[in-house]
């Protein structure tokens, strides 16, 4: 009765989800979408509108359904520690639950490359660097217990197979964070110094390219297939120093790029000091800095990941290449464009 070229896309509504739906619906595959809000009008798609944490409203999107592709994520800006946990980790136990009440074979979750990161330079990570015991944010510690989670209950013997995809600086088309959050520091004027001597590597990922590894892990996930339960990394395979990619994005949008460095110690340690303002303040007023140790250590180490797994084990290349990747991203942002 299970339909494997019918799926259920949780989180279809976001960033990534909309990309993934076009795509799946390209390849034949019949779409449900459920999310706490409907994110856009398709009438190829059913929806599905409910709460993830919520069983009883999730069972009905995944009836006759053969895949489930999880990536629903609050966005990790929003600094709301009960909703990462909410949704990450316990609306995550309950797709778990949910999916095998209704005899859901395939499970795809959509975790994190920073899953391994600590704030320290990782080049060419691998997948079996352990889990991050300091991970960089609360979000990213959620996002390691989804995980945990997910690998954990894939089981063959019960016909449930799991897989976790980890992407890293995705970016594309409709992006909320990316490119409107680079754009509205550069109209603010605070993008003039860039952090570090401009050589840390980092894997920026087209939105095509996460979902091309989405479905082939989908595919892919048989029940004597090396990838059960197991994680892997997707990136657009060709690593770029941080202040390359982004002034490379707000140069074509004709902005100017940064121009002065400060020293990375320098920067983190004023970042540091800031934080602690920050908080002999909070009795005062709330603050929220722009300039954070985290973010800091985000824009001046090196963190690219191996896909050397993923090409080896589910035949994964990216299609589209980083020229290509930022040519089509920033021709999908008129309104961003500054007028000469």
């Amino acid at each position: 009765q299970q339909n494997s070229k019918k799926c259920t896309v949780i989180g279809g509504s976001g960033f990534l989800g909309q990309h993934m739906v076009e795509s799946l619906l390209e390849k034949g595959y019949a779409v449900n979408v459920f999310d706490v809000r409907k994110g856009f009008e398709n009438d190829k798609v059913h929806f599905f509108l409910g709460d993830l944490c919520n069983k009883q409203e999730l069972l009905p999107a995944l009836q006759g359904v053969g895949v489930v592709f999880h990536c629903a994520s609050p966005a990790p800006s929003s600094h709301d520690k009960e909703l990462f946990y909410r949704v990450n980790y316990v609306g995550t136990k309950t797709v778990i639950q949910a999916c095998k009440e209704a005899g859901v074979q395939k499970l795809v979750l959509t975790s994190s490359a920073s899953v391994i990161f600590e704030g320290k330079d990782i080049k060419n990570g691998t997948e079996d660097i352990p889990y991050a015991k300091n991970p960089i944010d609360y979000y990213t510690e959620t996002k390691i217990l989804q995980e945990k989670e997910v690998l954990s209950s894939n089981n063959p013997d019960v016909n449930f197979l799991t897989v976790a995809i980890r992407p890293h600086g995705i970016f594309g088309p409709r992006d909320p964070q990316l490119v409107p959050i680079l754009v509205q520091t550069a109209r603010a004027g605070k993008m003039k110094f860039m952090i570090g001597d401009g050589r840390n590597l980092v894997d920026f990922t087209y939105v095509d390219n996460v979902v091309h590894g989405h479905i082939l892990a989908a595919e892919n996930l048989q029940k004597n297939s090396p990838i059960c339960g197991k994680a892997y990394h997707i990136t657009n395979d060709e690593p770029i120093p941080f202040w390359t990619f982004l002034s490379r994005i707000l140069i074509s949008l004709n902005y100017e790029a940064p121009k002065y460095r400060i020293p990375y110690w320098v920067a983190y340690y004023l970042a540091c000091l800031v934080s602690l303002i920050v908080l002999l303040l909070r009795p005062i007023r709330t603050i929220k800095p722009t300039f954070t140790p985290m973010r800091v250590a985000l824009a001046g180490t090196y963190h690219y990941y191996s896909c050397e797994q993923a090409k080896r084990d589910m035949g994964y290349r990216p299609i589209v290449s980083l020229d290509e990747a930022v040519e089509r991203t920033v021709q999908s942002y008129p309104k961003l464009h500054k007028i000469k």
